[in-house]
């Protein structure tokens, strides 16, 4: 029997953001590859400043795919890190 789709398996994560980046300036950075379903910067409960990672979902792997070329590429100067999200 074929999988169930699972949503998470096109989810990347996003790291070693500079603590300005917000969600707009992720979806600007991936919004060439398209298909984006979801996204979101983690903030701290209580200051509400970024933790400096977020997560973005695709709607195809295909995408998810492309979008991990961006792992090492500057970003408002600091080098990114981008990986296949792992399910909580």
């Amino acid at each position: 029997t074929p999988e169930a789709h699972d949503s998470s398996s096109n989810q990347v994560y996003v790291g070693n953001l500079s603590y300005r980046v917000r969600e707009k300036h992720l979806r600007e950075l991936f919004s060439s590859i398209g298909g984006i379903e979801s996204l979101k910067v983690i903030k701290n409960h209580d200051t509400g400043r970024s933790k400096g990672f977020g997560f973005v979902t695709f709607e195809t792997n295909a995408q998810l795919k492309q979008s991990l070329a961006y792992n090492g590429d500057d970003f408002e100067g600091r080098s990114l890190v981008v990986r296949v999200a792992r399910p909580k």
